[in-house]
C-alpha cells in the first residue's frame, strides 16, 4: 500500500502549481468580478497539453492516468474552479469520444481536441430534465442519411466554444426503457438551427460560460452518430460521468485546499485581543477539522482515481469520492468565512468567492443525495464491499 506520488506524478503536481500560482491566482478575483473571459489562461493550458489529459497518445493526447487527471484538477481550482470547468468539460467528451466513438470519428477529432485547437464539452441537461436524464425530451428523427434534431438544453459549459458538442437525443422516444431509445450525436457549431441563445447568471463558478442551447430541424450526417450505434447514449454518457466525478471530486479539493490555505494564513496573520487569533482554541479547533475534513478528500480522490486506472467500473468508488470531497468544500468554505469573520464577507478577500464555488461541488455530476443512493444500491446489491 502505498499514499505517495510516483516521481512523474509529483514533477507534473510541481509544473501545474508554478502555472498556477505564476498565471491564474495573481488574476482570478479581478477578472471573476470584471465578468472577463480567461482566454491567456486558456493559452496556458493549452502550452501544457492538458487539453490532451484523457486522449491517448496515438491521437496526439498526454494519455495521462487518473491520478495525473486529479491532480490537474485539483491545483487549477486551488487557483480558480471556475477554470477547470473550461477543461472539466472539454476532458468528459473528449473521454467519451476515445472510448466510444467509430475509428472515423476518432480520426476526425481527437487530434485537434487533444492540443486544444477544436475544444468540446457534453450536452445532457434539460430545463425539464437533469438528474433525470431518461426524462429529456430533444429528439432526433432519422431522415435519409441525416438526423433532424430539436430541442433545448440548459447549463452547457463551453457551450460558445464547443465543436463538436455532444448532444443527448431520443433516437426512439417511444422506446421501453426509455434508454434503449437514447443516443448521442456529434453536432458540428456551425450547422444551421443550433444556437446559443443565453448566458445563465450564476452564483458562482464563473471565467467560464454556461448557456442555454437551442436546436431547431438541425440535421447531422448519420456519420456523427457516436459510435455508429443507436440506443446507446445513456451508457456512453454514464460512463464519461465516472471520470467527471472524479474531476469535481478533484475540483473540490482544490477549493477546500485554497480555503484552509487562507484560513490559515489569516489565522497567524489576524491579531486580536493582543495576539494573532490562531491563538484561540476556538480558531485552532475549526482548522484542525479543516484540515481532517480536507486531507480525508484527497485521499479519498487519489483512491477513488487510481481504482478507475485499474480499469474497472467505479461508479461506487467515484461517487463516494465526490461526496466526501464536495461537502468537504462546503464545510472549509464555510469555516474559512468564519475564521476571516466580517472579512470574509467583502470581496477583497478570497473566501468569499470560494464560498460561492463550493456548492456547485455538491450539484454537479450528479447531486450527492442522488450519489448516495447509488452507493447504497451497490453495497445492498453486493456489487461493491467495504472492508
Amino acid at each position: 500500500m502505498d499514499f505517495g506520488l510516483s516521481d512523474e506524478q509529483r514533477l507534473f503536481r510541481q509544473t501545474l502549481r508554478e502555472f498556477v500560482d505564476r498565471e491564474i491566482v495573481p488574476v482570478a478575483r479581478d477578472w471573476e468580478r470584471e465578468g472577463r473571459y480567461p482566454t491567456e489562461i486558456v493559452a496556458g493550458m493549452r502550452e501544457l497539453g492538458l487539453f490532451g489529459l484523457v486522449i491517448p497518445e496515438e491521437y496526439g493526447g498526454l494519455g495521462a492516468d487518473n491520478v495525473s487527471f486529479a491532480l490537474t484538477f485539483e491545483e487549477i481550482s486551488r487557483g480558480w474552479m471556475g477554470i477547470a470547468g473550461i477543461l472539466g468539460s472539454h476532458s468528459v467528451s473528449s473521454w467519451m469520444l476515445a472510448h466510444h466513438g467509430t475509428e472515423e470519428q476518432k480520426q476526425k477529432y481527437l487530434p485537434e481536441l487533444a492540443t486544444g485547437a477544436r475544444r468540446t464539452g457534453i450536452a445532457l441537461t434539460e430545463p425539464g430534465a437533469g438528474t433525470d436524464l431518461q426524462g429529456i425530451t430533444t429528439v432526433a428523427k432519422r431522415d435519409g442519411d441525416d438526423y433532424v434534431v430539436n430541442g433545448t438544453k440548459m447549463w452547457i459549459t463551453n457551450a460558445r466554444h464547443a465543436d463538436p458538442l455532444p448532444v443527448l437525443v431520443k433516437t426512439d422516444p417511444a422506446a421501453t426503457p426509455a434508454h434503449k431509445g437514447m443516443s448521442i450525436l456529434l453536432v458540428e457549431a456551425d450547422s444551421a438551427g443550433f444556437e446559443v441563445t443565453a448566458d445563465i447568471g450564476k452564483l458562482g463558478y464563473k471565467g467560464t460560460e454556461s448557456c442555454e442551447v437551442v436546436l431547431t430541424d438541425v440535421r447531422v450526417p448519420a456519420s456523427q452518430l457516436l459510435g455508429g450505434v443507436e440506443g446507446r447514449g445513456l451508457q456512453q454518457a454514464l460512463s464519461a460521468l465516472e471520470t467527471g466525478r472524479i474531476n469535481i471530486a478533484a475540483r473540490s479539493v482544490g477549493v477546500a485546499q485554497r480555503a484552509y490555505d487562507e484560513a490559515l494564513r489569516y489565522a497567524r496573520e489576524r491579531t486580536a485581543f493582543g495576539g494573532p487569533i490562531g491563538e484561540f482554541q476556538a480558531i485552532q479547533l475549526r482548522l484542525a477539522e479543516m484540515a481532517v475534513a480536507l486531507q480525508s478528500a484527497r485521499l479519498m480522490t487519489y483512491w477513488a482515481a487510481s481504482r478507475m486506472d485499474e480499469r474497472v467500473r467505479m461508479d461506487t468508488e467515484s461517487g463516494m469520492a465526490k461526496i466526501a470531497a464536495s461537502e468537504a468544500a462546503l464545510s472549509c468554505a464555510m469555516d474559512a468565512m468564519r475564521i476571516h469573520g466580517g472579512y470574509g464577507y467583502s470581496t477583497e478577500f478570497e473566501v468569499e468567492r470560494l464560498y460561492r464555488d463550493a456548492p456547485l461541488m455538491s450539484i454537479g455530476e450528479g447531486t450527492n443525495d442522488v450519489l448516495r443512493t447509488v452507493v447504497a444500491k451497490s453495497l445492498l446489491a453486493g456489487k461493491a464491499v467495504i472492508s
